[in-house]
């Protein structure tokens, strides 16, 4: 039968304390007879006596007293790994690994939120267009554009997003508002390009209730649409973007909004975790605080 060093070592360590096998195993709720044969059974596994022992008292030997200060340390670091693992189980805390699309950078005023609020929690963020395997690269949870079917992992649908193209007052002012898509031909277009697919974003456009694909000017191309979002401001032409990226400046003028009725989209964002590991309190904290700022998406 295997040794059960784990019961062996406290029983020697309270012996040791107590100097007296009938009060360690009072400690332990066992009899004098169970610590006795526990500590044999170590000294036969160890090859060292740790025990002096008369018909009145055990005492350490100088093996015994080393073995001591060891055991104690090693039944230590064990009562605070437990005392952490209780604690995790109520607050949350620890390594939360979480992966966002590259626009998921405009949540940072969010995510700095959620920092200062549950300060025990160590986030580590990665902005990626990439799409990631959550279970084998170890992610805790990400946040997605579009939807996926895993039954390994939770999902969660969130309110999602649409899309405005948008220019600088100065370039229209110089160029021209574009009045129907067929205008767009004559336009700079500053188009987003998929960085796993290479491909480039189709712009939405409708008239009439009529899909619509026209062959547009590729005047500037970038795979970041923090990229796009600059050149809109400065004046390069028109970009396809997410309202709650442009929302800001489009109030403050320094964007405006085009052809309004003829972009139809809406992108659908979900956050997904491992499905195993949904009841750790960091997750669902992290899950409860996204939600609640970025409002639940329908089913």
């Amino acid at each position: 039968m295997a040794m059960d060093y784990f019961g062996a070592l406290g029983a020697f360590v309270h012996a040791a304390e107590t100097r007296s096998f009938t009060e360690a195993g009072r400690r332990l709720g066992t009899s004098s007879s169970a610590v006795g044969k526990a500590v044999v059974r170590l000294e036969e596994e160890l090859g060292v006596r740790l025990f002096h022992r008369s018909t009145r008292a055990i005492t350490l030997t100088a093996e015994g007293q080393l073995f001591q200060d060891r055991c104690q340390k090693i039944l230590a670091d064990f009562d605070v790994a437990r005392a952490e693992l209780v604690q995790a189980k109520v607050v949350p805390q620890g390594k939360l690994r979480v992966a966002l699309p590259q626009l998921g950078s405009h949540l940072m005023p969010y995510l700095v939120e959620f920092q200062l609020r549950y300060p025990q929690i160590e986030l580590e963020l990665d902005f990626s267009d990439r799409l990631v395997n959550v279970i084998d690269e170890g992610f805790d949870a990400v946040l997605r554009i579009g939807m996926i079917n895993d039954s390994r992992l939770t999902i969660r649908q969130l309110t999602g997003y649409k899309h405005r193209l948008v220019a600088s007052p100065d370039y229209l002012s110089r160029n021209g508002m574009p009045l129907a898509p067929d205008d767009l031909k004559s336009h700079a277009c500053l188009r987003y390009r998929f960085p796993t697919s290479g491909k480039l974003d189709v712009w939405p456009l409708v008239e009439n209730g009529v899909s619509l694909h026209p062959e547009l000017p590729q005047s500037a191309i970038a795979n970041t649409i923090d990229s796009l979002f600059a050149m809109a401001e400065a004046g390069i032409g028109i970009a396809l973007l997410p309202d709650f990226m442009v929302e800001n400046s489009i109030s403050s003028g320094s964007l405006q909004s085009v052809l309004n009725d003829n972009i139809h989209d809406h992108r659908k964002v979900c956050i997904l975790w491992p499905s195993s590991r949904q009841q750790l309190p960091k997750i669902k904290a992290f899950i409860d605080f996204i939600v609640s700022r970025l409002g639940s998406g329908k089913s």
